[in-house]
């Protein structure tokens, strides 16, 4: 009975993935940035393409890199104070949901997001990354409290998975709708940001049902203030060489990583050109969708294949690698002009985008005690995160705003790679935990 209670729990927090997941592919991916690039583009023939934003003039996707950064630097604030509160008081799922509603009604309401009304994108934008960021905080800090060593990498890869196939399928039914003449062409790409809020706000219920609530801790009364909270894990932290080292390599390696595939199709946009019979010009919208959708596809596979190399070979034997080819892939960007090049190296991103992420996650999630205060170490898990996407999306945004060519700002990426991968390699180096990392 109590087997089949735990399996249904563990479905229930995969659900979760399914559910937000939509967002991840749609708007921080795939539709709203292809749409936002498509209705501030300039009409002649490579010009600079400069948007106002409450009469700032800047480059457009610099704007949107911009927006996004600040997003995580907001959440990155945030997090340590809600994950303490959550400890403290037994309530992480009361803080989930407020999260998830946050940002599944300001998807919805990106459906009045129009060429003219381009700072109510960019708001509403940063209030679903903050509502997409602010519920994982308390979604992954569930993993040690649900499941053991052994079943933590394999629930973490169906957990991506899950999400993969949950946005594959919104993605298709909102190109269901992209590639229909609409008279109105803004009328689709809206209508999908509409249908993404719904979708996650409908599937969470699932999560918030069957997820056992957080328990109370017996101190609650001596509460910590939250980067108190975040110190004092961070000591800790600083205790276990390897837990310590792991994170740093993560710290960098991730602002590569999220930086990849948040501007993945902004690149595409801009920098990538295909032949149309008379001259290059640059991709269509649905080809940049299609080109993201077949990333999903393959990170299913991705997930699962990575997962099943760490029960072989390790954890961080299988995240060097991974690594490893995260610059690889840097590299070949710099050196991709045309479609079908841009088609085989997201095939490449698709493989090892969602392994890197579970992997990660779950790496870290066998060193969390389940006894302490997994909120508080997971939201020093998010923050490290949330911080590296804002040093990762500013310093995009910054080297393109400066310089005015997206392209030089891979060479930063690779940069953020070729580090992780050495204090990977050092990390390795640490004293082996009891638990199965090498």
């Amino acid at each position: 009975m109590q087997q089949k209670k735990t399996k249904k729990i563990h479905w229930a927090w995969s659900m979760y993935d399914w559910a937000n997941s939509a967002y991840n592919l749609v708007i921080t991916s795939t539709i709203f940035p292809i749409y936002y690039l498509s209705i501030t583009r300039h009409q002649i023939k490579d010009k600079q393409d400069y948007v106002s934003f409450f009469g700032w003039e800047l480059i457009n996707s610099a704007l949107l890199n911009y927006a996004i950064a600040f997003a995580y630097l907001i959440i990155a604030f945030l997090s340590p104070f809600l994950a303490s509160l959550a400890d403290h008081h037994g309530n992480k799922k009361k803080y989930m949901k407020f999260f998830t509603y946050l940002g599944s009604l300001s998807c919805i309401l990106l459906y009045f997001f129009t060429p003219e009304r381009v700072e109510l994108g960019i708001i509403l934008a940063i209030l679903a990354a903050i509502g997409y960021c602010g519920s994982l905080v308390f979604y992954n800090s569930y993993l040690p409290d649900i499941a053991n060593d052994k079943e933590q990498d394999k629930l973490s890869a169906r957990g991506f998975a899950l999400g993969y196939i949950g946005s594959v399928l919104l993605q298709v039914i909102c190109l269901l709708f992209i590639f229909y003449p609409f008279t109105d062409e803004t009328f689709a790409p809206r209508l999908s940001f509409l249908l993404v809020g719904i979708w996650w706000i409908s599937f969470a219920q699932i999560s918030f049902y069957y997820l056992p609530d957080s328990q109370i801790r017996e101190e609650s009364t001596k509460t910590l203030g939250g980067f108190s909270e975040i110190k004092k894990v961070y000591k800790a932290i600083q205790r276990k060489a390897f837990m310590h080292r792991f994170l740093l390599a993560f710290f960098i390696y991730s602002m590569g990583v999220q930086t990849v595939m948040l501007a993945a199709a902004e690149f595409g946009a801009k920098e990538i050109r295909k032949f149309d019979g008379n001259d290059w010009v640059y991709l269509d919208p649905q080809d940049l969708i299609i080109t993201i959708l077949l990333i999903q596809l393959v990170a299913i596979a991705g997930a699962y294949l990575i997962a099943k190399a760490s029960s072989i070979w390790g954890n961080i034997k299988v995240l060097k690698t991974v690594v490893a080819v995260w610059f690889i892939v840097c590299i070949l960007a710099w050196f991709t002009y045309t479609n079908i090049h841009f088609y085989l190296l997201a095939s490449l991103v698709g493989l090892i985008m969602g392994g890197i992420q579970s992997l990660s996650r779950s790496t870290y999630s066998k060193m969390v005690d389940n006894s302490t205060l997994s909120s508080s170490y997971f939201s020093f898990y998010d923050l490290t995160e949330k911080v590296a996407i804002v040093i990762g999306m500013f310093s995009f945004a910054l080297i393109e705003h400066i310089s005015g060519k997206m392209r030089l700002s891979i060479i930063a990426l690779a940069g953020f790679f070729l580090i992780g991968f050495i204090l990977l390699q050092w990390a390795g180096k640490a004293k082996k935990p009891s638990i199965n990392l090498h």
